[in-house]
């Protein structure tokens, strides 16, 4: 079975506006995203939405076939305290398990407290952002709007048409000319890029 499942972690004053363009092109191409909380009572998110969690971490398995990437998004609660670690720990199975992780904003944070980061390369908001964690990474950052070592993606605050692209180009879903032109697109309002989305 191809790996057609993915799942967004979710929780208070998660950065709602930082995954749309990921999840539903995603959605668009034949995958399933699932959300996953802590637990499956209703979340509010940094713009007011209520979102039910489909899951719960403890229900999330890097290893099933069907497994093709966690998405960890930024929120406040990555800078004021430990009540998103578990997510940074549950991102450790899957890198562990092979399978792509896509962190944005906040979310690097936690993945850098969580030792993630320390010998792959990455970017953030800002390299001090991430030096205030205390993480042994700072010779593999760079500055940049999205970037991706092997199976971790990551991406600073405001870079969600960057980070989607880079998850596009890691699961394939789009290559060579169409990520170009869709990136063109979506980040540059290109309009010429639109014929080449639709050959």
């Amino acid at each position: 079975m191809a790996a057609k499942t993915v799942y967004l972690a979710v929780y208070p004053t998660f950065a709602d506006w930082e995954t749309g363009h990921t999840t539903a092109h995603l959605t668009q191409h034949g995958y399933t995203v699932k959300t996953v909380g802590a637990t499956t009572e209703p979340i509010t998110t940094m713009g007011g939405l209520r979102i039910q969690p489909d899951l719960t971490l403890d229900d999330v398995r890097a290893e099933d076939d069907d497994t093709a990437l966690l998405i960890l998004t930024g929120a406040q609660l990555w800078d004021t305290g430990d009540e998103l670690a578990p997510f940074a720990r549950v991102a450790r199975t899957f890198l562990d398990a092979g399978v792509p992780v896509a962190a944005i904003c906040g979310a690097t944070a936690g993945l850098a407290r969580e030792g993630l980061l320390d010998d792959r390369t990455h970017t953030s908001a800002i390299s001090f952002y991430l030096d205030a964690t205390g993480y042994k990474g700072g010779e593999h950052y760079r500055e940049s709007d999205a970037v991706t070592d092997h199976d971790l993606i990551t991406a600073g605050p405001t870079e969600p048409v960057a980070f989607a692209r880079e998850v596009f180009a890691r699961l394939g879903v789009y290559e060579g000319e169409k990520l170009d032109a869709w990136y063109r697109l979506f980040h540059d309002s290109d309009a010429s890029a639109y014929e080449v989305l639709e050959s």
